[in-house]
Formats: structure tokens, C-alpha cells, sequence
């Protein structure tokens, strides 16, 4: 470590793991439970489901350009991300006033499927300005600020592992509720959390007292010129985005292929295996990186990855039925999220460490672009395109449904074959430099 670079201290390690957590765990009642909750509660079309996702991505990279830039310009992070987390929890508590069935009964008139969906599209973008305020834009700049070279690959392994944790809390504790169909308790649960964890902040979290500030326009870091002044910063934004459309032809309807592709009543057990699995990868793996460097570690996390995609379509389309099936069904998650949390870790603390000092709040609102924007318009579409060419079934009012299937998976291989070509463009410049 330089001398220059001291680690960073308890109380910021204590910040870091509070707001990645409960940060963490609001984009997954986003991410995934709305996914369900609109499936289960409104509709089966799973082009509401793309449509939702998109249209928050385009709020989050939106929200996250403008809130970084006012971030860089205030020279200041933490009252964005305590009183953001407070603003971000509440909205969460709002969804447990939407329902179908109050829909039907505010509008009487209009068509309760589609008003409802356009009224989960909007709260959803809502609860995405706030989060993406909070977590995207000052959070994440804030953990660029106060983290050096030598410590980000250990720094983002945490943060990396946070998501899968955050998906082991609610299900293992409050996955009950979703089941039972309580999902007002559950927001009124996560919304009020995620705020008092807000309030939290107002005490534990402290700015970087000599953080430079620069004012930068919207448009500065889409000049031809700052591209090719940081080549190395597009180039990881470039292998970010392909390896992100990958994940998000899945991701979007995992819950939903566990339960009504693979018929998996309680899955709670499967995932918490997967997960702590997954997340030890993660950690133990941003240690490796800082010791030997990220660039001995990508092509092998890739291959790993793209591995265990094509294991998980082989179970769903081939073993799914065959003794062992479950435990083989965790070995092959744990191989292909591992993959995933480690390629996320090294991917982001590669761009931390390019982006300009000065920037680095705009500098999140482009990685938002790649990271979200893109992947979050393009992945789901192509899942659902995916799912729409699979098998069908009838419901009990006899109208035709359509099921994630394990082709998802495939697709989402197929796709990450593609991050090769920026990654050898990548590594080749890392060698450079290491020279």
C-alpha cells in the first residue's frame, strides 16, 4: 500500500458495509420482488416486467448524472446519502398502497391491469430517483472517495458480496411475507428500515475533508476529447456494459424461474447455500486481487462465468427432473454468481481507480449508463423475447401464460462471449502500464 494511501478506518468500514447492505437490500425489493409482485399481482406478461426495469434504468442514469455533478459541485456526499436513504425508504413504504384491486376501486372506469402497471412503472422510477440519488450517485462516489488503488479490490468485494447477502436477509427472513401475499407489510417492513438507516448516516458517515471539487456540465464526459483522455476508464465502462446485458437477460425473472419453472416451493434453503457460497468467492477473491493484481484474474472469473451460464441451461433444459438434481442445481449457481460477484468487484474497482479525482460524481452518472442504462433496456427485452419463444401453459381461467425458461441462461452465455474483446483490450493495457 502506498504511504501515502492509508486504510480506510473502522468507522468508515462500518459505513461502507451499513449503506452497501441496506442499500442493497432496496434494490433488490426493486429488482426482484417488484418483478414478482407485478407477475403474481397484476400481470403475467413479462414485457411489463421489461418495460418496468427500463424505465428505472432510465430514471437511475438520469437521476445519477444530475445528483453526482450536484454532489461534485457541493464538495460534499453525506447529506445526499443520509437524507436520500430517508427520502429512498419512504417511497419504499408507498408501494404498500398499490393494488389492483385499489385501482379498481379509485378508477372505476379505466382498466385495472394496465393502470396499475403504469402506476408501478412510475412509483417505480419514484423510488429510483431517490435511490439512485442516495446509493448510485453519492454513495458510490463517496467509496471512490475514501478507498485507495491498493484497497478497492477488497473494498468492492465486500460491496460486491452485499447484494447476495441482502437477497439471503429477505429471503431468509422475510420471504414469508411475499409468499403469503402480505407485500403492504413487507415495504412498511424494508421502507422503514432503509430510512432509519438514512438517519444513521447523519452521525457515522464523514466526507473526505480535502475532496476536490470541479464544476463539469452534463455533456463532459461524452466529448470525443475526455474519451480519448481516459481510454482505459471507456474501456472498462465498455466490458462492464456487455457483461451487465449478460446478467440482466436472467436476473430479472430468477425468482420466477425457481418457483414456476422449476417448481421449487420453498427455495430459501437453495439460495442461502448459493449465496454465502457465492459471497465467500467474492471476498476472498478481492483479496487475491489486490495481492496479484485484477488483470491475472479476468479472463479466468470470464470463463468461469460463461461456464457455469451454460451449466445452468443443461439442468434446466436436461436434469432438471434426475436424482441430485438439486444439490447439482447449487454447485452450478454457486460457480456462475461467484463468477459474476468477483467479475463485478474487479470491473468496478478498475473503474474507480481510472476515474478522474475531481469527477467523480458525474463520472458515476456515465457509469450508469453502461452499468444500468444499457443493460437494463436491452437485458430484459431479450429474456423476454427468450421466454415468449418457450412452452406455455394454461391458467386456471384458461387463459395461455408464459414461464421463465433455462434458454434465459443460454442467451445470457451466448452474450457474455462477447466481453472477451473489450477484456483483451483491457488486460493489454494493464500490461502496458504494469511495465
Amino acid at each position: 500500500m502506498a504511504k501515502n494511501s492509508p486504510a480506510l478506518p473502522a468507522r468508515g468500514w462500518l459505513a461502507l458495509v451499513l449503506f452497501g447492505l441496506f442499500g442493497q437490500i432496496a434494490w433488490t425489493i426493486e429488482n426482484m420482488y417488484f418483478n414478482v409482485f407485478l407477475y403474481k399481482t397484476v400481470t403475467y406478461d413479462p414485457g411489463a416486467v421489461a418495460v418496468m426495469v427500463a424505465a428505472s434504468a432510465a430514471a437511475a442514469t438520469l437521476t445519477t448524472l444530475l445528483m453526482g455533478m450536484a454532489s461534485d459541485k457541493a464538495g460534499r456526499r453525506k447529506p445526499f446519502i443520509a437524507w436520500g436513504y430517508v427520502a429512498w425508504g419512504l417511497s419504499i413504504m408507498a408501494f404498500s398502497l398499490i393494488s389492483r384491486e385499489n385501482t379498481a376501486r379509485l378508477f372505476p372506469g379505466a382498466d385495472a391491469v394496465a393502470l396499475t402497471v403504469a402506476i408501478v412503472v412510475a412509483m417505480d422510477c419514484v423510488m429510483t430517483f431517490f435511490g439512485s440519488t442516495a446509493n448510485d450517485a453519492a454513495f458510490n462516489a463517496w467509496v471512490t472517495d475514501v478507498t485507495v488503488p491498493e484497497t478497492r479490490g477488497r473494498a468492492e468485494g465486500v460491496l460486491s458480496a452485499l447484494p447476495l447477502l441482502a437477497i439471503l436477509i429477505l429471503f431468509g427472513g422475510l420471504d414469508f411475507l411475499a409468499k403469503d401475499g402480505n407485500w403492504a407489510t413487507l415495504y412498511l417492513l424494508i421502507g422503514g428500515a432503509v430510512s432509519l438507516c438514512g438517519l444513521l448516516g447523519l452521525f457515522l458517515i464523514k466526507d473526505k475533508p480535502d475532496l476536490a471539487v470541479e464544476n463539469t456540465d452534463l455533456f463532459h464526459g461524452f466529448r470525443p476529447s475526455v474519451v480519448k483522455a481516459n481510454p482505459q476508464l471507456y474501456l472498462s465502462f465498455a466490458l462492464m456494459c456487455v457483461f451487465s446485458v449478460s446478467m440482466q437477460i436472467f436476473f430479472p425473472y430468477l425468482m420466477i424461474y425457481l418457483e414456476f419453472f422449476l417448481k421449487l416451493e420453498n427455495y430459501a434453503i437453495l439460495l442461502g447455500i448459493v449465496l454465502l457460497g457465492a459471497a465467500v468467492i467474492s471476498v476472498l477473491g478481492g483479496r487475491l486481487v489486490d495481492k496479484y493484481g485484477k488483470r491475472r484474474f479476468y479472463f479466468p472469473a470470464g470463463a468461469a462465468l460463461v461456464v457455469g451460464l451454460v451449466l445452468m441451461y443443461i439442468h434446466g433444459t436436461y436434469l432438471k427432473e434426475s436424482p441430485g438434481s438439486l444439490p447439482l442445481l447449487a454447485v452450478f449457481a454457486v460457480l456462475m454468481m461467484g463468477a459474476n460477484l468477483l467479475l463485478t468487484a474487479m470491473f468496478n474497482a478498475a473503474i474507480r481507480d481510472y476515474m478522474p479525482e475531481a469527477q467523480r460524481g458525474h463520472f458515476n452518472g456515465i457509469r450508469m449508463i453502461f452499468f444500468v442504462l444499457i443493460p437494463m433496456a436491452a437485458g430484459p427485452f431479450l429474456g423476454a423475447r427468450i421466454i415468449r419463444s418457450g412452452p406455455t401453459y394454461l391458467d386456471e381461467f384458461g387463459a395461455v401464460q408464459m414461464v421463465p425458461h433455462a434458454g434465459i441462461f443460454l442467451g445470457a452465455a451466448i452474450v457474455a462471449l462477447v466481453m472477451f474483446l473489450p477484456m483483451a483490450m483491457v488486460v493489454k493495457r494493464m500490461k502496458q502500464e504494469a511495465k
